[in-house]
């Protein structure tokens, strides 16, 4: 599986504390191996976002992906207000 970044999460990661990349790189690396992952809360999301899916980061933060065939686009990372 062959994950991109879109420029949108590029500028938001940028944003983050250190300790919150930190532990967004740990959970990357376990979507990594299993995108479906217990640890990561992976789930569908819905209304006009309903072809996303996203994983928990902490109880805070999620990052919003899409699955291109059989490959990943990461789009944004953030709190809940990245679902709007």
């Amino acid at each position: 599986m062959k994950i991109n970044y879109h420029p949108r999460f590029i500028n938001s990661y940028k944003k983050l504390s250190l300790s919150i990349k930190n532990k967004a790189e740990v959970k990357e690396c376990i979507f990594r191996k299993n995108p479906f992952d217990r640890r990561l809360k992976t789930h569908k999301l819905h209304g006009k976002i309903k072809n996303l899916w996203s994983f928990s980061i902490d109880a805070k933060y999620r990052v919003v992906f899409e699955f291109d065939n059989s490959d990943v686009i990461i789009l944004d990372v953030g709190n809940h207000e990245i679902y709007r």
